[in-house]
């Protein structure tokens, strides 16, 4: 739980973890980050892989890049069947629940079905911070665009809505996602949001966006809103600098 009794979300638009060099994953400044959120020494933090099927590999990588922080770590599956007998108990017990990039689709989807939506709702609302990158970034706002149903982005305009807002993610690595934001805010299929670069995270409390946090001199997040008919409008904000791990 958070410290302040607050609601935190930290949307990461790519970069939580980097390559190690060993074929693995190390944390990046940004997961520090969302462990400090929570307040604790050594963290209670839940990871979901959801959006990748609960692919073991992943699981496994996800478990050897937590290694280095000082945390209490666990994971909640969904294939075949829950791993945890209860799993409202089990999250609503974490400091930290992180969700991993893949098909925010397919996560929606199967999140709905088993009632983790109203679950992490819940959490969220007694303090846990919520955090995920990519398609765990996505899943908290309104909607945004994703790549769930093949390389030719498409909108998704059915998310969670604990966050009232649209999101970008990957804004400067993909080159779809910049115009088709705009486009779909500008429309109004979309409402206006918020988007991060790689390496960047967009940092809400309650439902108020308060700060945007990098590690990357160069790399920005983003206000995107409606700009009269059909059109929408881009503002920088510049990230805060966060140290290295």
């Amino acid at each position: 739980m958070s410290t302040d009794g607050q609601p935190h979300i930290l949307a990461i638009g790519g970069g939580t973890f980097v390559p190690d060099g060993r074929e693995g994953l190390a944390p990046s400044p940004l997961l520090r980050y969302a462990f400090d959120l929570t307040g604790q020494d050594r963290p209670r933090v839940c990871f979901l892989t959801t959006a990748v099927g609960d692919n073991a590999a992943y699981v496994s990588r996800f478990y050897a890049g937590f290694s280095s922080m000082d945390a209490e770590v666990s994971h909640l599956a969904l294939f075949p069947m829950p791993n945890v007998s209860d799993m409202r108990a089990h999250l609503l017990t974490q400091d930290l629940v992180y969700v991993s990039g893949g098909s925010v689709a397919n996560l929606l989807a199967l999140w709905r079905l088993h009632g983790l939506d109203e679950i992490m709702r819940d959490a969220w609302q007694e303090g846990v911070v919520l955090s995920g990158q990519s398609a765990g970034a996505l899943c908290w706002h309104v909607g945004g665009n994703t790549d769930s149903f093949g390389p030719q982005l498409r909108p998704m305009t059915d998310g969670l809505g604990f966050l009232p807002y649209s999101c970008g993610v990957h804004y400067d690595s993909d080159p779809q996602r910049r115009p088709l934001l705009q486009q779909l805010v500008g429309e109004g299929t979309l409402p206006g949001g918020y988007a991060a670069d790689e390496s960047v995270a967009l940092h809400y409390v309650g439902t108020e966006f308060v700060q945007a946090v990098s590690y990357r001199q160069e790399a920005g997040a983003y206000r995107v809103e409606p700009d009269g008919p059909g059109t929408a409008k881009e503002s920088r904000l510049e990230p805060r600098l966060l140290a290295a791990l």
